[in-house]
């Protein structure tokens, strides 16, 4: 799944610092893992089944909760072909199911924007409120919304305990445990896909994933923030995000930047390819494009 060490020629100019470096190896170092992961090994595995313990005395479930580690030669990927997406939201609720998100008060770490083709991209237009009768709506087109994971994640850079970070993975985490809910990093992040918890998360027992990882859609609780994680449970473990299998048009794309024979490698190298923001300099690990 490695490269053979040539840098790939991108197509466009704002690619270059982003698919390039990854293909030379340029990969961020991990500042984590921080705190579980730190542990003497029986010491995390007790920590594991006690988290495991309290989710079956609250639910009434076995839930397992995994701590698997970043695959090596792999940093993760997303694209999304905006000429295809269809605005019908599957996404948003495949996520919400598979990622045990609050359902009242609801949390979706989706949102899709409904936008108007004579305007093209435009945030200060944009509608994540539409109800059309049916979609997609003629003359409008959607741009879905969520963390970027960003290179150089400013959300990371100003958390105060350090409980958000990069993996090596490219995955941006969070360890709710350590999260003090200051919303630093929400009010650092320009995309608005950080999410805090005002109140306790409610998830009915008979909906609960009970397949879930420490650092991803495991249960959590008041006062902390969360976010996508690219479904960590089901990427590290080869499988894609849930809201790439649920699509049904096909729009969202997954893969290894890393592997010079991917798709996602095929779409930034030949595809017509956009971030969003790009003035600010994150490095977004989420990538745009028009396929036709």
């Amino acid at each position: 799944m490695e490269t053979n060490g040539k840098t790939p020629k991108p197509t466009r100019r704002l690619f270059t610092s982003t698919a390039a470096a990854a293909a030379a190896g340029w990969i961020l170092t991990a500042c984590g893992p921080k705190r579980l992961y730190e542990a003497p090994r029986a010491q995390l595995k007790k920590a594991i089944a006690d988290l495991e313990r309290q989710y079956r005395e609250r639910y009434g479930k076995n839930v397992t909760v995994s701590d698997s580690q970043p695959i090596p030669g792999v940093e993760f990927a997303y694209a999304l072909d905006i000429s295809r997406c269809i605005g019908c939201r599957r996404c948003v609720y495949a996520c919400v199911a598979e990622n045990n998100q609050s359902r009242d008060p609801q949390i979706q770490w989706i949102r899709v924007l409904s936008m108007e083709k004579e305007k093209g991209v435009d945030f200060s237009s944009a509608d994540p409120y539409y109800q059309p009768a049916e979609v997609p709506e003629e003359g409008h087109f959607y741009v879905p919304v969520g963390c970027q994971h960003c290179r150089e994640a400013p959300c990371t850079k100003v958390c105060p305990t350090g409980a958000t970070w990069t993996e090596r993975d490219g995955i941006v985490v969070i360890d709710y445990d350590w999260c003090i809910g200051c919303r630093y990093c929400m009010a650092a992040c320009p995309y608005g896909a950080r999410h805090f918890n005002w109140a306790e998360p409610n998830i009915p027992p008979g909906e609960l994933n009970t397949n879930t990882h420490y650092l991803g859609n495991r249960p959590r609780s008041k006062g902390v923030v969360e976010k996508c994680t690219f479904c960590i449970q089901r990427a590290r473990a080869g499988r894609y995000p849930a809201c790439v299998e649920v699509c049904p048009v096909g729009a969202r794309k997954f893969g290894n930047l890393l592997d010079k024979d991917s798709e996602i490698r095929y779409i930034i190298e030949h595809k017509r390819v956009l971030v969003l923001k790009e003035e600010l300099n994150t490095m977004p690990r989420f990538f745009y494009f028009y396929a036709t």
